[in-house]
Formats: structure tokens, C-alpha cells, sequence
């Protein structure tokens, strides 16, 4: 059978070929045994162990999402323990359940079982070294610790958790365990005298308040001879139906097939060149609704004004500076089944803005004439046509926080108002934390104060229940 190479190829196919791998996150070897594979029909061919090797060539590459598996994303890490053994059958059952599935290795982890034998039944290469060259080209680690809606660590060894519990980063699974945001669920497995030691105490308790789950450990026989009592690996099936509960708790996967729209941030409205009319919004709360949108497998527009917070993982963000362009911006996006108006954006901007910079002069004070913005919700709201099907708005108030929610409630058109106090004394303009009352015609919520990460799950927690029909 004839051969041909990638650099037998015209230079415009590998031009083609080369953005094609780009943008799916594989290398050109990949991208083409990719679509020979689809061409041929072989999609579901078992991998051996050249294909293994073949995939690997494309580094952490993310997740690839569509909406049967959207948000059901796990990165395994396996510990070095005896328990290691059964990493291979949890890995079968994760997989029954239909979580897209990768595994990472600790060196220890891979005195027990093979990077092959995990790649075999996970469907993907197995990832073991911080320091490989092809999967760090592009900061591997940080992709496979974005890149999962579920982190979760078995065997978790009395030496990882102390190393997760210090913060420590010295090989390839600490350093994803280190960057990671994502959920993150341990399956301890130890000899019962180092799970009882006050050390390993010290270090559950501190995991367990940095909010990591944990499934076991059980009693039992240990793999020594004449040991047993609690510290035994919970079983495959107990940790794989953790992993699906948890992720089920978090709305993972509930707005899959959605289309999410989020403006966030301020926007600035220019006096000059120079100058600019703008607020103390950090975007931080949008942005997190953003995130937490995507998380739940929705597809998610993210209209942003000037912020300095980073774009949101796996979200499509278009980035605008005045409320005219965040306008514009988010007309481009409908139609959507749900619009989230988390932006602070200016009522008024400048008529005229100045060409050049106006000089201050002693004798005479410049005149600002203003004109109204558009209002972005009131319009969206009110569509006869494209309108979503949930559209929310937000209130900073400083003042009657719940009445004038009420009011602009009405007066907007919109279903829901989040409405929150960013009295300069709440901390909240700008501040990681939040307390909202969430306005429906429905009646008045008043959540308790906590993180602006927690508001975004819960409030998407509540759209996909509407979106569902469920409220």
C-alpha cells in the first residue's frame, strides 16, 4: 500500500490542515488520522496500543463537548497504592454511566498499573509526566485541569492528600490539583494506622474545608496480611456513583442544547480621548454566571465590557467598551433561551465626545451634554420576535434594595431581577462576595450572603429549572 507524508502535501492542504488542527487542539498527524477515521466510518475502533501512542502526540488537548456528554467530563488521577488495582475497573464503570473520561498517573501509581492498560479503557492517552514536551508545548497541565467538570483522585494516598492539603505542585497530578477550579472528589485508600494519624487527621480537615468531597475510605481486610479496620479504597461502584451524584447536585449537564446569552462588566463612555465616564463594576459576578452556565452545558455568548478578570473557560466572549456596542453586540447574539443582564452598563454617554483632549482652563469649566443610552433589557425584553425565553436583569441599588427591584421589575418587562445592596460598606462593587434577592412575579427571595461563584451555581441551578419546566 502506498505511503504519503505531510510534507508531500501542497503547501495551501497543509495550510488548511494546520488552522483544521488548530482549532480542534491536535497536532497535524492527529487531525489527519481524525479524518480518516470519520471518512472510513471508524470512529468506534478499539484502540490498541499504537493508537494510544498516536493520540498522545496531541498533548491535553480539551475535552471535545457535544450534548449527549456536555459537562460530564472526568480527569482521573491515580494515586500509588495497592488500591491502584481497582482504578481500572472504576475507570470501566465511569465509563458505563457515559462520562468522557481521562487519566493521569503519578510516578508511584505506575509501580502498580500501566499508563497503556488505563489509555486502553479510558479511550484516551494516559498522562504522566509535568515535564513531557509534547503535552507542556502549550501548558498541558493547566488545559487538563480547565478541561474536566469533575476532578477526581483514587487511590487519594495519605502522601497525596498531605501534598493537595500543603498545596504542593512538584509533578504532573499535584500541579493540575494545584490549578484547577473544578469540582474535586477523593476516594482515600491507606493502611488504617496512617488514616487514623493525627497528620492525615489534619489533612482530611483541611480538605474538607477547601470544599473537597470525599467517597470512603471503608472498613475492611487491607492487602497486608492480619490488617484490617478503615482505610480501604471504597468500591468502583460506590465511587462512580458519587462521581455522577455529584455532579447531578451541581447542574452539571442541565442546560445542554441551551444558548445562553451574559453581558457583564461596566462600560465606558467617552469624554475624550483620555477621559471616560465608567463605574466600579468588576465583571466578576457576570463572568462567574458565564462560567457557571458553561459548566452546565450550555452554550454560552459572553458580552463583556472592559474588565480585568479572565475570559471564562470554554465560553465564547465579545469583548465591547460602550453601551452602544454592548447593544449592538448582544442583538448579534439572539436568538437565545435565556438572557442574563448582569452588566452595569451607563444610562447616559456624552453627545458629543471631544477629538482631542480638553484642556482644563482656569476661566471656564467644560459642559458636558449627555444623551441616553439604549436600554438593553427593557428592548430585549420586550421583543416581539427573538426574545428569550427567560430574560433577567440586575438591580445595584443603595437604597430599598427589594422595592426598587420590584419597580424596575415592571417597568423593564423582564421574568426575574437579582438584585443586591453595593453600598460602598457591603464590599460588593468589586469584592468576591455577594447577597442577592432573587425578584419574580412569583415573590421576593433573599439569599444568604456568599461567594460570587456560589450565586452564579445557584441562580443557574434555578434557570435550568425553569428553562425545564420544572418552576
Amino acid at each position: 500500500m502506498a505511503s504519503i507524508t505531510i510534507r508531500q502535501l501542497d503547501e495551501q492542504l497543509k495550510k488548511d490542515l494546520r488552522l483544521r488542527a488548530a482549532r480542534n487542539g491536535r497536532s497535524m498527524e492527529d487531525e489527519v488520522r481524525t479524518i480518516l477515521r470519520t471518512a472510513t466510518g471508524g470512529d468506534n475502533v478499539p484502540l490498541d496500543a499504537t493508537s494510544i501512542a498516536a493520540r498522545s502526540e496531541a498533548g491535553a488537548r480539551p475535552f471535545m463537548r457535544n450534548q449527549a456528554s456536555a459537562a460530564r467530563r472526568v480527569l482521573l488521577i491515580i494515586g500509588g497504592g495497592i488500591a491502584a488495582y481497582k482504578s481500572l475497573d472504576l475507570i470501566r464503570r465511569l465509563k458505563e454511566r457515559g462520562f468522557l473520561l481521562r487519566c493521569v498517573l503519578t510516578a508511584a501509581a505506575q509501580q502498580f498499573i500501566t499508563p497503556l492498560s488505563a489509555g486502553a479503557l479510558s479511550g484516551e492517552a494516559a498522562f504522566t509526566d509535568l515535564f513531557d514536551a509534547a503535552g507542556e508545548a502549550d501548558i498541558g497541565h493547566i488545559r487538563l485541569a480547565h478541561g474536566a467538570d469533575l476532578i477526581l483522585v483514587a487511590p487519594a494516598t495519605a502522601d497525596l492528600i498531605a501534598k493537595m492539603a500543603g498545596g504542593h505542585a512538584d509533578d504532573l497530578a499535584t500541579a493540575v490539583l494545584l490549578a484547577t477550579d473544578k469540582l474535586l472528589l477523593i476516594a482515600p485508600a491507606m493502611n488504617p494506622t496512617m488514616w487514623a494519624h493525627k497528620a492525615t487527621s489534619r489533612n482530611v480537615a483541611q480538605l474538607i474545608a477547601d470544599g473537597i468531597r470525599l467517597v470512603g475510605p471503608n472498613e475492611g481486610e487491607m492487602a497486608e496480611v492480619n490488617e484490617a479496620g478503615v482505610g480501604r479504597m471504597a468500591e468502583p461502584l460506590e465511587i462512580a456513583a458519587a462521581a455522577e451524584a455529584l455532579l447531578k447536585d451541581a447542574g452539571m449537564g442541565r442546560l445542554a442544547g441551551k444558548r445562553i446569552v451574559v453581558t457583564s462588566g461596566p462600560t465606558h463612555e467617552p469624554i475624550d480621548p483620555v477621559r471616560y465616564i465608567a463605574n466600579r463594576s468588576s465583571g466578576k459576578q457576570g463572568h462567574a454566571i458565564a462560567a457557571a452556565a458553561a459548566d452546565a452545558g450550555a452554550e454560552v455568548v459572553l458580552v463583556s465590557g472592559p474588565v480585568n478578570v479572565p475570559d471564562p473557560f470554554g465560553v465564547t466572549t465579545v469583548k465591547v467598551e460602550t453601551a452602544e456596542q454592548m447593544f449592538e453586540a448582544v442583538e448579534r447574539t439572539l436568538p437565545a433561551d435565556c438572557g442574563i443582564f448582569a452588566a452595569a452598563v451607563a444610562d447616559w454617554r456624552i453627545a458629543a465626545p471631544g477629538r482631542e483632549k480638553i484642556k482644563k482652563q482656569k476661566s471656564k469649566t467644560p459642559t458636558l451634554t449627555l444623551v441616553e443610552n439604549s436600554d438593553i433589557l427593557a428592548t430585549i425584553a420586550r421583543k416581539q420576535q427573538k426574545r428569550p425565553r427567560l430574560v433577567i436583569g440586575f438591580a445595584a441599588e443603595t437604597e430599598n434594595v427589594v422595592a426598587n427591584a420590584k419597580a424596575k421589575l415592571e417597568h423593564k418587562g423582564c421574568d426575574w431581577i437579582v438584585a443586591n445592596d453595593v453600598s460602598p460598606e457591603t464590599g460588593i462593587m468589586g469584592g468576591d462576595r455577594n447577597t442577592v434577592h432573587l425578584v419574580t412575579q412569583e415573590g421576593v427571595e433573599s439569599w444568604p450572603p456568599q461567594s460570587k461563584d456560589e450565586v452564579a451555581r445557584a441562580l443557574v441551578a434555578r434557570i435550568a429549572s425553569a428553562l425545564a419546566g420544572d418552576s
